[in-house]
């Protein structure tokens, strides 16, 4: 990383001449702010994957990802409803995009909540680039979900190396598989449901509104597109992704950055509860452990799928009977019917939404789930 660094710096002027390209990840917020991440990066052409790509196309498209040449010292431009906003891409492409309510304020600020886009551009350089940024109401969302991604939602294999390696490097967003029911369980959870604290009055807007849902990984930000196509691709509800710079990043650790990226999200939307999504094969119980003692009452249930084939158990259970005294479910689940029957049970989802999700894992298991 360090010999990358000192090479790309050495050619950062030389690139910079050139054509560049921006790559803008999926920007979030409120009708007031909304903040939108991308990097400045050479231009790439990747062929649109296929499910019959050979697993050698795969690895060299992982490959040409991860190494993506970086350009600093570029000044990007975006507009979003009328708003402006400006960066400088750092040693390592990134910038940062803040969009405000203006004091004079615009047309279409403050934002409605959904999706909406951007355009994004460097001075003095042709070229638009779009980017998707997603604006949320804490005040009209029953509750929001954030989930971690490898081995929660797709299949990566995290606690053996070499499986994982195999799976990551010679897979594509159409090849990589989600875990059963996981597609029909996040759709259900993201349709707006009633929970005990936020009953929507009959006829208001917010009875119909649709959860959030973030995505926090270690995954590189070069996977970006990768995992924004397989969640597309596999019906998964789309969200803001929390992903990582595989840098000096790394350095903190995986239960450190994610704990510092799920605080924020807490602290962007002081009046949303939350469901958390996780796996046994890392840290994932302990993270939201911990998120569950920094944050009291902010927690609806915590679901960990059960990958590490019970080795974990002793470890998980003994982190459910503490939140359980704090009035939070730790539900391991082996699959996505157990995780939804719980939700189902709290008032998250409904019956029917309870059915989608086990006729999915039944379909995917050939195993009956339901038992009428």
């Amino acid at each position: 990383m360090a010999l990358d660094r000192f090479f790309s710096r050495a050619l950062h002027s030389r690139r910079a001449r050139g054509r560049l390209s921006i790559l803008s990840y999926c920007g979030w917020g409120s009708p007031e702010a909304v903040e939108l991440t991308g990097r400045v990066v050479l231009p790439r052409t990747l062929r649109p994957p296929q499910n019959a790509d050979p697993r050698w196309r795969n690895f060299g498209n992982i490959v040409r990802r991860l190494l993506s040449r970086e350009i600093s010292g570029v000044e990007v431009h975006g507009t979003l409803a009328g708003a402006e906003a400006h960066s400088v891409s750092d040693e390592d492409g990134f910038f940062t995009l803040k969009f405000v309510l203006p004091p004079s304020g615009l047309r279409f600020w403050p934002l409605d909540i959904g999706w909406h886009t951007a355009e994004l551009t460097i001075p003095g350089r042709e070229g638009v680039s779009k980017a998707t940024v997603q604006v949320i109401d804490d005040q009209r969302c029953a509750y929001g979900v954030i989930s971690d991604l490898d081995d929660t939602v797709i299949q990566s294999d995290v606690t053996s190396v070499g499986r994982m390696l195999f799976t990551v490097l010679t897979g594509n967003a159409r090849t990589r598989s989600p875990f059963p029911g996981v597609g029909a369980l996040y759709r259900a959870l993201v349709r707006h449901a009633s929970t005990p604290a936020t009953v929507p009055a009959a006829g208001t807007p917010s009875a119909k509104l649709r959860n959030p849902v973030f995505y926090v990984s270690s995954s590189p930000w070069n996977f970006f597109d990768l995992l924004w196509q397989f969640l597309e691709y596999r019906r998964i509800p789309l969200g803001p992704l929390f992903l990582r710079n595989w840098g000096a990043d790394l350095l903190g650790g995986h239960a450190t950055y994610k704990l510092a990226v799920i605080e924020r999200i807490f602290t962007a939307y002081p009046r949303l509860r939350f469901v958390l999504a996780g796996d046994s094969g890392e840290h994932d119980p302990e993270i939201y452990a911990e998120v569950v003692r920094k944050f009291p009452g902010r927690v609806l249930g915590i679901y960990i799928r059960d990958v590490s084939q019970g080795q974990e158990h002793d470890r998980v259970l003994g982190l459910r009977e503490e939140l359980s005294r704090l009035g939070v479910d730790m539900v391991l689940a082996r699959d996505s019917f157990a995780a939804a029957s719980h939700a189902m049970a709290l008032g998250l989802i409904t019956p029917g939404e309870l059915r989608s999700v086990a006729q999915s894992v039944e379909k995917s298991l050939h195993l009956k789930v339901l038992p009428f």
